[in-house]
């Protein structure tokens, strides 16, 4: 298994959402770098393989950026595998792609679905005072990807502090 945090700003899609949802499909990433790590694993006879990836049953930590209280809002889980992101091949959305075919899909998304939602959010100043927590990606300047790869020591940390 592996250890995931996603950011969402919390005035777009929130953990409350989700929680009302129940499963949503990830979509709107523009960006390779988190866009591989939601491909395909190489077992499944994929075309790509970007190393590790998610599967079915990673765990999520949700994370609301550009809110009043950035920090981790609840736990989700990855509910699919990587498929085509349709929000690329939709005209009307903000997130369309015209380089980007049903035939030769450029973006891709999973599914994920709602686990926990937590009484209070870890906030980003506790985390960032938390020794216990260096070298988490969330942490380090410039540190923008909206799907980052957490160890499974810092996702069991985090949990401890809720």
């Amino acid at each position: 298994m592996n250890f995931w945090l996603i950011k969402s700003e919390g005035s777009c899609y929130s953990i409350d959402d989700l929680k009302r949802d129940k499963k949503t499909a990830w979509t709107g990433i523009r960006n390779y770098q988190s866009r591989n790590f939601m491909m395909k694993d190489p077992t499944e006879n994929s075309k790509i393989s970007y190393g590790r990836s998610m599967r079915i049953g990673d765990l999520l930590l949700f994370y609301h950026s550009s809110s009043d209280l950035t920090g981790v809002y609840g736990i989700a889980k990855v509910s699919s595998k990587a498929h085509p992101d349709e929000t690329a091949l939709d005209k009307k959305d903000e997130h369309f792609d015209p380089k980007s075919t049903k035939e030769n899909p450029i973006w891709y998304c999973v599914d994920i679905s709602f686990v926990k939602k937590f009484s209070k959010p870890i906030t980003l100043p506790e985390m960032k005072k938390d020794k216990k927590l260096s070298g988490i990606m969330v942490l380090k300047k410039g540190s923008r990807l909206s799907i980052q790869p957490v160890s499974e020591n810092h996702f069991k940390h985090i949990l401890s502090l809720r």
